[in-house]
């Protein structure tokens, strides 16, 4: 049986509310008479404190009044979901356009009413608990239901379209992006959808996908679609693999490929990491099955593939530039030179003998997502050809993984 308290009351009354069994059981209370001056807020009830009424002490409900159930609001789904992003209370109270001491009681208050402790509060700032990390997810897909079905309400109600979130990494090679943003346009304007494009890195695990935070995104997969968590779908684009760079004095120039073992024993720029784990990631291990030892070399410029090839020309051992995925894998290998002011480095492109190292191209999405919009993103994927290889002119491939 609940026990309420002064606290427990004031806490209430300066959210403007009353807890509802509490509410109910009020009006019949003896000690409080009825429960309007306590509900109209704090300073009503600071007057009832100091009035003609006994000081308030607990109050033990009726049995009747006990199994009243307690409401989980929206808001208290949307400030723990804010929370757990954040990583602290601080953060996500910035996020909520609400105060710190608002939001700490917000969340105590959702732990009282699922009756489990949701976050450890530590000084470092939060970490879930395993109640909290189940209630997260259920939260993410309650609030991600409740936002596309108001969208498709206000669809219906003629004051708005509805929209699909689709994340585009900065990275991604052009002729892809544009095919693949071509093809997601033409699908959502004949079903009348709004397309929100978001700019951002996706990881290998496509968790802002699996978040909520999006509903779709191009990506890079490099493991079986099997292997993927539920609930998202995907379909391959295609089959791409990096651009090498090498000097011209290496043996391989003259063939316009390298083998594994021969681009294994070399320094080679790639990376950083942070840039997209998943290749980084499953690269580095191919290339250690034949040096147990490798590792990449950061690039002294994240985006600057021209400046990377400047540092590997200076280097004291020979060294190679290894691109993201960029071209359709399997093209025609063959020796390159980049234009001036970069031809002075004495640097040429080349092709990975077998193509050991690839990536595959996805659209992914959420199958939890309503079917009309699912049904944009088959057919946008459906019809998109994969590009063929830019070799000349354009941007260059960013050094990134």
């Amino acid at each position: 049986m609940p026990v309420y308290d002064q606290d427990t009351i004031l806490e209430s009354v300066g959210r403007g509310t009353l807890d509802p069994e509490l509410a109910a059981w009020l009006p019949t209370a003896p000690r409080f008479g009825a429960d309007l001056p306590i509900a109209q807020g704090r300073q009503d009830y600071t007057v009832l404190g100091k009035g003609p009424w006994p000081p308030i002490g607990s109050v033990e409900l009726p049995k009747e009044a006990a199994r009243t159930p307690l409401a989980i609001e929206l808001r208290h789904l949307r400030y723990f979901v804010a929370l757990a992003d954040a990583g602290n209370f601080t953060h996500a109270a910035q996020r909520m356009f609400i105060a710190q001491p608002t939001l700490s009681q917000q969340i105590r208050r959702l732990e009282q009413i699922v009756g489990a402790q949701l976050v450890q509060r530590r000084r470092d700032g939060v970490r879930l608990t395993r109640a909290g990390a189940v209630l997260l997810e259920a939260s993410r897909n309650v609030l991600s239901l409740v936002d596309q079905e108001v969208s498709r309400t206000r669809q219906v109600a003629g004051l708005g379209r509805q929209r699909l979130r689709v994340i585009v990494p900065p990275r991604l090679p052009d002729a892809l992006a544009v095919e693949a943003s071509f093809a997601l346009c033409s699908a959502a304007a004949a079903a009348d959808v709004e397309i929100v494009w978001m700019e951002t890195l996706l990881d290998a695990e496509f968790s802002l996908i699996r978040q909520r935070r999006a509903d779709a995104g191009l990506g890079w997969l490099t493991v079986s679609p099997e292997a993927l968590p539920a609930p998202l779908d995907v379909m391959s684009l295609g089959e791409f693999e990096p651009d090498v760079w090498i000097p011209s004095s290496h043996v391989a120039a003259r063939r316009g490929t390298i083998r594994l073992d021969e681009l294994a024993r070399m320094e080679v720029i790639h990376g950083p990491r942070t840039a997209e784990t998943g290749t980084y990631d499953a690269w580095a291990q191919v290339l250690r099955t034949v040096e147990s030892r490798f590792e990449f070399t950061d690039p002294p410029f994240r985006h600057s593939l021209p400046i990377a090839l400047a540092f590997a020309a200076v280097a004291e051992r020979p060294t190679a530039v290894l691109t993201g995925p960029s071209v359709l894998a399997g093209s025609q290998p063959r020796m390159i030179r980049l234009p001036w002011p970069t031809a002075s480095h004495d640097t040429v492109r080349v092709s990975l003998e077998h193509h050991p190292l690839t990536a595959t191209a996805v659209l992914v999405w959420s199958g939890d997502l309503p079917r009309p919009l699912q049904q944009i993103l088959f057919d946008a994927a459906d019809g998109i050809t994969p590009p063929a290889p830019e070799r000349h002119g354009g941007r260059e491939p960013a050094v990134t993984g």
